[in-house]
């Protein structure tokens, strides 16, 4: 074996030194996982006073892509405040991010609304010609841009999400358009679309599309008019909301989908847990861009689910949309680069273990030092479970849905998630049986005549002569099908 020579000698240790020096992810500084006391930030010439609130920075690490936090603007309604409502000061409950952030290490903002706008502590979403450097649309993206520029907070500028209610949803509609460089989701819960005006928020004015509000926003959007392809957007809205029109609710998705360009598919729709249903739309590309949750039942409120408030336009009695939120936006943002792959271990032999007309029960295989499972269906999250066995309910009779689930890990976080299974819920539909003449059965139209023959209708199968010499029992075993024999 021929020695070394020096410049050989000299690569090795380079690319050893190179090997042992390269940092490994490192953790981010962990917050005191309690919201803040009351922030002063920036000053609003136009609306009046300064932009007050709160912010919350989690004890534990991101799971989120790249290992860093994601930061979510949350924004109240008119006659609420954040201190009241979105983090309700009292309990630390409101809107119910608290928990998320905890779970997933995101940082939540909360500002009130500065001035008094349209008499009701209101933000300026119906402004016909808002400025990123002035007004409310000022003051909120230079709070991002605090939190996002100081590293210590360890905020991923391509995770930055805003999620508001009433006029909070509207402004969630400008801010998303009029920044999409900024924003890579939003949630818009009972917002009116640009160009609307406050007396309007009850219809949709004649002549209104969503090509008119799509045309809005690409004039606000300028030069950052392509920062649409890689943006994802939804919205939610109650079937007992009189206050803002529930035909904003799609009319605004479908305005987010026209400024993505494209074609896209609409999806099957998804219970939730809740009372909620869900509409996804996929691009040409297979990708989830909007959503759109129909709430049975709920007025207008935030959905805060079991754990948020219950008073004040805010609803603990349906679903939990900070979760539904959360998942949609981490599961499908376009503009986080992956971060490690998932350590945990991805829980096998998923099975299902039952069906009902509205349940299908599932079963896996538990995973060591699992503290808990998430459980997916047709894609979007729909519980957790703390054993390896969940019920997944409030489901449509006769629909097939695809499962996977993932384990929790203390310490490596939510892992990749497991091969899937499909179920198909039991048929709402129940099997008669009736034996008579083949002639009573045809005049029946449990079976037709065909050149003197019987025949079952839709199976087809043959009874002998077409009169009342010839008898057969016919079992009905779904709406106009009829087999010769006794039910299954």
């Amino acid at each position: 074996m021929q020695p070394l020579s020096r410049p050989q000698r000299r690569w090795i240790v380079g690319f050893f030194v190179a090997l042992a020096t390269t940092p490994a992810l490192a953790a981010v500084t962990p917050g005191p996982g309690t919201w803040s006391g009351q922030q002063i930030w920036a000053t609003d010439s136009v609306n009046g006073g300064n932009l007050t609130g709160y912010y919350y920075w989690p004890a534990s690490q991101p799971t989120t892509p790249n290992g860093q936090r994601a930061l979510i603007l949350v924004l109240h309604g008119c006659l609420q405040t954040a201190s009241g409502d979105v983090i309700n000061s009292s309990s630390a409950a409101g809107f119910n991010w608290k928990a998320i952030a905890d779970q997933y290490g995101a940082i939540i903002l909360a500002p009130n609304a500065t001035g008094n706008v349209y008499s009701n502590h209101c933000w300026d979403y119906a402004n016909t010609s808002p400025s990123r450097g002035t007004g409310h649309v000022g003051v909120l993206l230079d709070l991002v841009n605090r939190f996002v520029s100081n590293s210590q907070y360890a905020i991923d500028p391509n995770q930055v999400y805003v999620a508001g209610l009433s006029s909070g949803g509207g402004m969630t509609m400008v801010l998303g358009c009029i920044a999409p460089d900024i924003f890579a989701g939003i949630g818009i819960n009972a917002g009116p679309p640009p160009g609307t005006t406050t007396a309007q928020i009850g219809y949709v004015p004649s002549g209104y599309t969503a090509t008119t509000a799509a045309n809005q926003c690409r004039a606000w959007a300028g030069s950052n008019v392509g920062k649409f392809s890689t943006q994802i957007a939804g919205a939610v809205w109650g079937t007992s909301d009189y206050t803002v029109a529930q035909a904003y609710g799609p009319l605004d998705t479908a305005t987010f989908r026209i400024l993505y360009g494209g074609t896209f598919t609409q999806g099957a729709k998804v219970t939730i847990q809740g009372g909620g249903t869900n509409t996804p739309y996929s691009d040409s590309s297979g990708k989830v861009r909007t959503h759109e949750i129909s709430v049975s039942g709920m007025s207008h409120a935030w959905p805060s689910g079991t754990g948020g408030n219950n008073a004040n336009y805010v609803d603990a009695t349906h679903i939990n949309y900070p979760t539904f939120l959360m998942d949609y936006w981490v599961k499908n943002n376009l503009r986080a680069a992956s971060g490690p792959a998932p350590s945990g271990s991805a829980p096998s032999g998923l099975a299902v273990s039952g069906t009902t007309q509205t349940t299908v029960s599932l079963s896996w295989n538990a995973v060591a030092n699992a503290t808990s499972y998430n459980v997916y269906r047709n894609g979007s999250k729909v519980s957790s479970s703390a054993s390896a066995s969940y019920t997944d309910s409030g489901l449509i009779a006769g629909t097939t849905y695809s499962y996977t689930v993932t384990e929790i890990d203390p310490n490596a976080g939510e892992s990749a998630q497991s091969s899937s299974v499909s179920a198909t819920t039991q048929s709402s539909f129940v099997c008669t049986e009736t034996t008579t003449t083949n002639y009573a059965h045809v005049q029946a139209s449990r079976a037709h005549d065909s050149g003197g023959t019987a025949y079952a209708n839709g199976s087809n199968q043959s009874m002998g002569l077409d009169n009342v010499f010839y008898s057969n029992t016919l079992a009905q075993t779904s709406a106009g099908y009829y087999v010769i024999g006794n039910c299954p």
